[in-house]
């Protein structure tokens, strides 16, 4: 694997550091700086050539401080570089101008020893954690998990107490409502498990919202870093103008059986505030009560997620005995067939809810089918979870074909809008987005398929059953 780092200045920084290297780096007795004398010794440039080095980095490190510029390493992979460029045709436009797309991919292959046990293999495209993009719903996923891993932890104190428990939510004033009931339950009910039930399969917003609450921003965020997963900042709920004091404060919650309240949460406030240490802008302007503002749009106070982080935590709920203890998350055996099923069950298998054919497969499944309206073979599975909003398509996905014994991972993010306005809702998905991550999806599957494996993947743990 061959790594590519990419390190951007400003031409008139280069130009300062070509003075200072000309004018006052040590000289070695045959040449200039850069310019070595032969030697056969180990050291061709003795101690003056460590000085040497020593000084240039300590050069270095101090124009960068003093700029204000920052060091930006976009990994980049050759095998997979490669394998784009094979498709001009699919990619030619988006590989033209990586940068102005802000491609980013992730792709793992899945080798299995003699044991079943998954050995990872990772290659890279522009990956870079620096890089800011708006996550949009894929930040849906560790609240899934964080909830799940919370009743887990109240449940050793309060038995009795399951993810299928009634959840109700009292209103906040001037900030979210309350909710008592819910229609597409089958008991009428919202609970933890129905709301992620809504946003596995369907990427559902106010169950996020509601799963936002119940776990409290302050708890999500530092129990994730705590978990190893620091790249990444979900401060604010989705879908409801709220400023970012309103969204560090949660509403009163109780989690009942009967008329018995086995727990009860108050109002919370988060008493921490979670943001980049610089401002973040992108675009060259955006709307604001229909009226166009023609300056930068402001993601500082925004979620962030970055996609190795993503990828890592699917793993994590995948392959939880082959992560690190850190990053996994606490859950049963039933919570993991239960994400199972439901991060690869399609809406129209679904009962409770149930989903329209305006909720056709590929809805949240952009990877290999995004492009299209048609019903994803059953052999193929894709346990995701996908987001898009201000432009910014993602897809994390695991990929399995169990008739053909194919099994990988694969995340991606791609941006989405040419004239760089936002909240125009004129954003380049169909004609960008869609048909970039399917073509993504489809070489890399075709490759899978072609590729040999020394041991065929025993995939049964991923075989569901979604009509129970």
């Amino acid at each position: 694997m061959e790594q590519r780092g990419e390190y951007i200045f400003k031409g008139v920084f280069k130009q300062k550091i070509k003075k200072l290297t000309r004018h006052f780096a040590p000289k070695s007795p045959g040449g200039d700086f850069g310019h070595p004398v032969y030697s056969t010794s180990k050291y061709p440039l003795g101690d003056l050539g460590a000085s040497r080095r020593r000084w240039y980095v300590s050069v270095l490190a101090i124009l960068i401080s003093l700029s204000g510029f920052q060091t930006t390493a976009q990994q980049t992979d050759k095998f997979l570089d490669e394998l784009l460029k094979k498709s001009p045709e699919l990619f030619g436009r988006v590989l033209a101008n990586p940068a102005k797309y802000d491609v980013q991919i992730i792709y793992t292959q899945i080798n299995r020893d003699e044991k079943n046990r998954p050995l990872f293999k990772s290659y890279r495209y522009r990956l870079d954690k620096d890089r800011y993009f708006y996550p949009a719903s894929t930040v849906k996923l560790p609240a899934v998990l964080l909830s799940l891993e919370k009743i887990n932890q109240l449940s050793k104190k309060l038995p009795g107490l399951s993810i299928y428990t009634p959840l109700l939510t009292d209103s906040l004033a001037g900030i979210q409502t309350a909710v008592s009931a819910d229609s597409t339950a089958e008991n009428g009910l919202p609970s933890v498990a129905h709301y992620a039930r809504k946003i596995l399969m369907v990427s559902d917003n106010d169950a996020f919202n509601r799963l936002y609450e119940f776990v409290g921003p302050c708890e999500m965020n530092e129990r994730l870093r705590d978990k190893g997963y620091r790249d990444l900042r979900i401060v604010h709920r989705l879908s409801i103008p709220l400023t970012p004091g309103q969204n560090r404060q949660t509403n009163a919650i109780r989690l009942v059986k009967s008329d018995t309240v086995l727990y009860q949460q108050p109002v919370q406030l988060c008493d921490k505030i979670f943001r980049p240490e610089k401002a973040i802008r992108r675009g060259v302007g955006y709307l604001k009560s229909g009226t166009l503002v023609k300056e930068p749009f402001d993601f500082t106070e925004k979620n962030y997620f970055s996609l190795e982080d993503q990828q890592e935590m699917l793993k994590a709920v995948l392959f939880p005995d082959d992560v690190p203890v850190r990053k996994r998350f606490d859950l049963t055996s039933d919570d993991y067939r239960f994400l199972y099923r439901y991060l690869s069950q399609l809406p129209r298998e679904s009962k409770f809810p149930a989903y329209d054919s305006t909720y056709y497969d590929s809805f949240c499944k952009f990877l290999v089918f995004g492009d299209a309206k048609s019903q994803i073979p059953p052999s193929v599975r894709i346990f995701n979870k996908v987001g898009d909003a201000y432009g910014y398509m993602i897809d994390n996905a695991y990929i399995v074909d169990f008739d053909k014994g194919v099994e990988f991972l694969l995340s991606a993010v791609i941006y989405c809008n040419e004239d760089g306005i936002f909240n125009d809702d004129a954003y380049d998905y169909q004609t960008v987005g869609y048909p970039f991550m399917a073509n993504l999806g489809r070489i890399i599957f075709d490759y899978e398929v072609e590729r040999k494996r020394l041991n065929p993947p025993d995939l049964s743990r991923f075989r569901v059953r979604y009509d129970e």
